[in-house]
C-alpha cells in the first residue's frame, strides 16, 4: 500500500503548507522504515518503541508525533491520544530578543542596500521568514504605510506595518535593482532561499557580537512594540497570533514594568 502518497493526498486536501507537508512526509517516512526494519506492525506500542528510539530534542521529537498521530488518525483511521502515546513536553523559552540600538548598529553598518532592506522588513514588520521570502511588491501599500501578508501561517491572510523610514530605502531599491518577477527579493533562480537570508543574518550577527535570526527579529518586533505601550492585542493581530496567550509570552521579556522598579539596593 502507498501509504506517503496517501499522506501527500491527505494533506493536500486540507490545504497544508508545503512545508507541514514535507515535514510530515519526511517523519511518517522515517517511521515506515522503521517499522519496516524492525518487522513490527501498525500499533501504539511501535509508536512509543520509535519515539524512544529517536536521539533528538524534544521540539523534533514533538514534530515526529504530530507526523506519525496524523498518519495513524487519517490514514489508518486508528487514533491514539496522549494518554496512548505520551509526548514530550513543550520547553517553555522565553523568545531571545536584541535591543533597538543593537538593531539599530546592525543596519547602519550593513551598506548593501538588499540586505539592509531584509532585516528592516523583518524587524519593522514582524514577519517570519517564509512571508518574507514569498511578499511579493503587490503586497505591499506604499501610500497607507500597510503590508498585506497573504497565507501567512495557517493560510492566514494579516495586514501589518510598512515603516516610514522604511519606505524610502524601499523606492530606493525598486530604482536601483531591476526586478524580473512580482517577488520584493529575487535571487539567481527566481524568488529568493531561506539560505540568501541567513547568509545576511550571519553577516549582520557579527556586527553585534550576537547570534541573531529572522525570527529574533520578529521577537524583537513585538517586545518593542509592547515596550512602546502598545496594546497587545494589536500585537496580537500584527504578529497573526491566533491566541492572544501565544502573544502574552512577550510581556515576560519586556522591560515595561521592570523599569518602574527599584533594586532594594538602590
Amino acid at each position: 500500500m502507498d501509504y506517503m502518497q496517501k499522506v501527500k493526498d491527505e494533506c493536500k486536501l486540507r490545504g497544508f503548507s508545503n512545508q507541514t507537508i514535507k515535514s510530515y512526509s519526511f517523519w511518517i517516512d522515517k517511521f515506515l522504515q522503521f517499522i519496516d526494519k524492525s518487522s513490527l506492525n501498525l500499533t501504539n506500542d511501535s509508536v512509543k518503541l520509535y519515539l524512544l528510539s529517536l536521539n533528538a530534542s524534544i521540539n523534533t521529537n514533538r514534530l515526529a508525533y504530530a507526523s506519525i498521530n496524523f498518519f495513524f488518525t487519517n490514514i489508518l483511521k486508528k487514533p491514539f491520544t496522549t494518554k496512548d502515546v505520551p509526548v514530550k513536553k513543550k520547553l517553555k523559552q522565553l523568545p531571545k530578543v536584541i535591543s533597538k540600538s543593537e538593531v539599530l548598529e546592525m543596519l547602519e553598518k550593513t551598506k548593501n542596500l538588499k540586505h539592509r532592506l531584509v532585516i528592516q522588513l523583518l524587524y519593522s514588520s514582524g514577519l517570519r521568514l517564509s512571508e518574507l521570502i514569498d511578499l511579493k511588491r503587490n503586497d505591499i501599500d506604499v501610500e497607507r504605510n500597510l503590508i498585506n501578508v497573504r497565507k501567512g501561517k495557517g493560510s492566514k491572510d494579516r495586514i501589518t506595518l510598512l515603516s516610514e523610514r522604511l519606505k524610502i530605502e524601499l523606492l530606493k531599491y525598486y530604482n536601483q535593482y531591476s526586478l524580473k518577477s512580482d517577488y520584493v527579493f529575487e535571487g539567481r533562480n527566481g524568488k529568493y532561499t531561506n539560505k540568501s537570508v541567513q547568509i545576511i543574518m550571519e553577516k549582520a550577527s557579527k556586527i553585534i557580537n550576537k547570534k541573531v535570526s529572522p525570527h529574533m527579529l520578529r521577537h524583537s518586533f513585538a517586545t518593542h512594540l509592547l515596550e512602546n505601550g502598545t496594546d497587545i492585542r494589536y500585537i496580537q493581530k500584527l504578529l497573526g497570533h491566533s491566541d492572544l496567550d501565544t502573544t502574552m509570552i512577550y510581556t515576560h521579556v519586556s522591560n515595561r514594568e521592570l523599569s518602574n522598579i527599584k533594586s532594594p539596593l538602590d
